[in-house]
């Protein structure tokens, strides 16, 4: 009998500390507050009655403002990554070149996530003109037609998307698919400096096994009876990269469409990492978020 009221005890005192540590365990996060009085500011750098968008260095001032916010993420509205900005200030710089609208959207962002969004369209100008050596060494000052630089090591190649070699895969001297070397790529310039490229690829392109879909395909590294498209204006600004001047000129261009170059990557812009009037190296982000190497050689 003592014995028994003796594990009953047990049994009771058990519970107890076990509630007890339960209730320990408890924790509370506050109140939820989402953001109120969201308030956001967009000025075009350099407007006047003269430039209606701007002085043409594509720069927009942002400041955004709201109550009980811990922090704000912009998306800018050009395709890039939006941007954590606690704050709420910041310069952003577009690149296209010429006139374009943009929609700025921000998440003033509270306790726990909770968020309220703001909108606010602006109008920018953006004046680029290709650097005078680039232009020459590309066009020969109207047309130039290039081709695969088949002979040098490292004439594709592959690595992550936070460097500027191919510390992955460099591709030995014509080790390649044919179709990838007979590919005839001409950049030709008007004469207001604005180039185009046409392609003629034999009727076939080297393709990554990641993009073969992006050109309405299915199959792994291969050849595929790719389009070029015609001749296609390109559009050329500052790199957007992480790249320095060492590593880079710093001048980016995309190509319309699928972006075809010599081979498909699935990507459409092209950093020219280096060129002079025989060679050019170029770098781009593929699908597959990896950096895709290329260098081309003039015919």
């Amino acid at each position: 009998m003592i014995k028994n009221k003796i594990s009953m005890l047990f049994a009771i005192l058990f519970t107890v500390i076990a509630f007890s540590a339960c209730k320990k365990a408890e924790y509370s996060i506050g109140d939820i507050v989402a953001p109120t009085n969201l308030v956001l500011t967009a000025t075009v750098v350099g407007v006047d009655a003269s430039n209606p968008f701007g002085n043409g260095t594509g720069k927009v001032n942002i400041a955004v403002k709201a109550d009980y916010a811990l922090t704000y993420k912009i998306d800018f509205g050009d395709g890039n990554a939006a941007q954590m900005v606690p704050s709420g200030v910041i310069t952003y710089k577009y690149g296209a070149p010429g006139t374009a609208e943009y929609n700025i959207t921000v998440n003033a962002i509270g306790t726990a996530g909770s968020t309220s969004t703001i909108t606010k369209k602006v109008k920018v100008f953006v004046n680029f003109t290709i650097p005078a050596n680039i232009l020459s060494n590309l066009t020969g000052g109207s047309s130039k037609v290039w081709q695969t630089d088949h002979d040098a090591p490292g004439h594709f190649g592959v690595g992550p998307n936070t460097e500027f070699s191919p510390i992955w895969y460099s591709a030995t001297p014509n080790s390649r698919e044919a179709c990838a070397y007979d590919d005839d790529i001409t950049f030709s310039k008007d004469a207001n400096d604005n180039v185009s490229l046409s392609i003629d690829n034999k009727g076939a392109s080297f393709s990554i096994g990641a993009a073969t879909a992006f050109y309405g395909f299915a199959g792994g590294d291969g050849c595929y009876g790719i389009s070029t498209g015609g001749v296609r204006r390109l559009t050329f600004m500052d790199a957007t990269s992480t790249s320095t001047p060492a590593q880079s000129t710093r001048i980016q261009f995309t190509v319309p469409g699928n972006g075809i170059i010599n081979f498909g990557t699935g990507g459409t812009t092209y950093e020219i990492l280096s060129i002079s009037a025989t060679q050019i190296h170029l770098r781009n982000i593929g699908v597959d978020g990896n950096s895709w190497y290329q260098k081309l050689i003039k015919k």
